[in-house]
């Protein structure tokens, strides 16, 4: 219900944008019509629009981009289709400057569509690709991770903490990594638990995850599963437990459960690529590589826990010692 609501919203706002266009370039006739106006189209990964979490955050850089720069754009979702290749393909025939793909996922698809359209222009986000005109923008999930780790051994009252992954790939398993390697630079005996889903799109499957986990004695839970997460972050409030959001500030999920979330700013990179793109666009390709030092991550508030600006301090202690940032 929540993903339907948040996609009619979206499309919502496109057709009032669309319409305020056209009364601005009515009393301005100066402005750039619509059709002469940079267009972006974005392929969102297989839960699409309200996903509250990759796929709605690189939207809201497109939106951005859209009201500060006068882009316009489009955006496919993978539907009852077996895979990417044709909305990818739809995007390329509109006529778009840049065609964008968000998620790894996306990737084996994306390359067979570049590779036939070669002088169109991609960007695959979340990974890296070799093809000549695929832009890449990846991050450095486990630094922002190592900090939602070491903030767990911080809150852990029984020594136990958990990780819950939506697939096992390269990018999570760097969620993984780090949230350990945080846990255990602040408690070296921490016991870490490591479960994946297979799945980023089913609450209910993270609800029961995370219930075994809870079972097992982890008292602060942390996910990087896309949908799959929100159902952990729900069981942490329902067992009285802590977790730890991931990608968009997710307090709102469980505000009796969520002590802080790992921000991973993808609608600020999308935002920026395009802001660049647009001033000056890249003689060739560009793989771009965020981090901590880039400011693409960072803690939402400590909350829920006392002593949490005490806590917050020390996480912003250690992210200088260890990042600079």
């Amino acid at each position: 219900m929540k993903k339907s609501l948040f996609a009619l919203s979206m499309a919502a706002g496109l057709i009032l944008a669309s319409c305020g266009n056209n009364t601005a370039q009515n009393e301005d006739s100066s402005e750039l019509r619509v059709e002469d106006r940079f267009k972006v189209g974005i392929m969102l990964p297989d839960v699409g629009l309200g996903d509250q979490s990759f796929g709605d955050l690189a939207v809201a850089g497109l939106v951005k981009a859209r009201d500060e720069l006068g882009i316009v754009f489009d955006y496919r979702e993978l539907g009852s289709e077996p895979n990417y290749e044709k909305g990818i393909k739809e995007l390329v025939e509109e006529g778009n400057d840049l065609v964008i793909a968000v998620g790894y996922s996306l990737q084996e698809d994306l390359e067979k569509v570049a590779k036939a359209n070669p002088k169109q222009e991609f960007v695959l986000v979340d990974s890296e690709s070799d093809v000549e005109n695929i832009h890449s923008i990846t991050f450095k999930e486990n630094e922002g991770s190592y900090l939602a780790g070491a903030l767990a051994a911080m809150t852990s009252k029984t020594g136990k903490v958990a990780f819950l992954g939506g697939m096992v790939d390269p990018v999570i398993q760097k969620f993984e990594k780090g949230f350990a390697e945080g846990a255990k630079a602040i408690d070296p005996n921490i016991e870490v638990i490591v479960t994946y889903a297979d799945t980023f799109s089913d609450d209910k499957v993270g609800k029961a995850m995370a219930a075994d986990m809870i079972t097992q004695g982890a008292d602060v839970l942390y996910a990087a599963a896309g949908y799959t997460g929100v159902g952990l972050l729900r069981q942490a409030q329902e067992s009285g437990v802590l977790a730890i959001g991931v990608d968009t500030d997710q307090y709102t999920y469980a505000e009796k459960a969520v002590v802080s979330s790992m921000l991973k700013n993808i609608d600020v990179a999308v935002y920026e690529f395009i802001e660049n793109y647009t001033k000056e666009k890249p003689t060739g390709q560009q793989h771009i590589a965020l981090g901590m030092k880039e400011k693409a991550m960072k803690l939402a508030p400590v909350r829920v826990i006392d002593h949490a600006t005490k806590i917050e301090d020390e996480l912003n202690k250690l992210s200088q010692k260890q990042f600079g940032q």
